[in-house]
């Protein structure tokens, strides 16, 4: 065989190997539909959901109620604890989970008896795009994950060059997000609600006390004296419960000012809806 010859023959046979290779790679990466999915999560559900795969979940938590049509699905107990029992008897083929919320030892129940799982572990905001794409693999809808993880993307691009660049080059305002008055809960550092403000580049009072969701005290209110309140609508009378709390603060800023602002529920869960949460706390902000 010539010089030559045996130069192409070399090429061809590497060529050959490394589609061999790629094909072999494709079809272990690419995961296929679970057609039999359980959530046990809030957030997971809705973003089963956004990722079309709603039609393939056959059970979720007592505490899954959007989109309205998860409420339909068979409830398998809370995040918690839920049945053992109850998700062995759905037949699943995947069943999700996250860090925030579902314990690892349910986890390592299910694989025990060769259920597979799948653990989300974004916690904050700026995560949120990657562990979107990182499901996406592992559930088989790539494509569809990686324009939500890019739209989402997208939007927190768009906060982080104009709203906070501009309130950057004034005053700064000092915020609390109320989520609960009685015991007074608030949101700190590592929770939705903190990464928001952050994002929104406003100061969160509660910014430095320890955990997500503090307990809050009325006295380190009036001595930090927020500029605006915010009060997460996590019960339908809320603003029948904060009565009595908002009269203890009538001489801080929000209140004198009437800068108390009623906020829905988008910032107690990491989904698609998130944005919607910045965008609601952006409006009063700007007000």
């Amino acid at each position: 065989m010539s010089g030559s010859s045996s130069r192409r023959f070399v090429f061809t046979l590497a060529v050959s190997l490394f589609t061999f290779c790629f094909l072999v790679l494709s079809t272990v990466c690419a995961a296929e539909t679970p057609r039999r999915i359980i959530s046990l999560a809030p957030n997971m559900t809705e973003l089963l959901f956004a990722l079309g795969l709603g039609d393939r979940v056959v059970g979720v938590t007592t505490f899954c109620d959007y989109p309205e049509e998860a409420k339909k699905r068979p409830k398998i107990g809370g995040m918690s604890n839920p049945s053992l029992e109850a998700v062995v008897s759905l037949k699943p083929d995947m069943v999700v989970m996250t860090t925030d919320g579902n314990q690892k030892e349910f986890e390592e129940r299910l694989r025990s008896l060769g259920i597979k799982t799948y653990v989300f572990r974004a916690k904050q905001i700026r995560e949120f795009p990657q562990g979107i794409r990182d499901l996406g693999i592992a559930m088989g809808v790539r494509e569809r994950a990686d324009r939500l993880a890019g739209e989402i993307e997208a939007a927190l691009n768009s906060f982080k060059d104009t709203l906070r660049v501009a309130r950057h080059a004034s005053r700064e305002e000092k915020v609390l997000f109320i989520v609960w008055p009685e015991p007074l809960i608030v949101a700190g550092r590592g929770s939705i609600a903190g990464d928001a403000m952050t994002i929104l580049g406003v100061e969160n009072i509660a910014a430095d006390s320890r955990g997500a969701y503090p307990k809050f005290s009325i006295e380190e209110i009036l001595r930090k004296a927020p500029d605006i309140i915010f009060i997460g609508k996590g019960h339908k009378e809320m603003e029948k419960v904060s009565q009595g709390l908002l009269a203890r603060l009538k001489t801080v800023p929000a209140v004198k000012n009437r800068k108390v602002f009623f906020v829905g529920d988008y910032l107690y869960r990491l989904t698609p809806r998130t944005v919607k949460g910045i965008e609601e706390l952006e409006g009063y902000i700007e007000k």
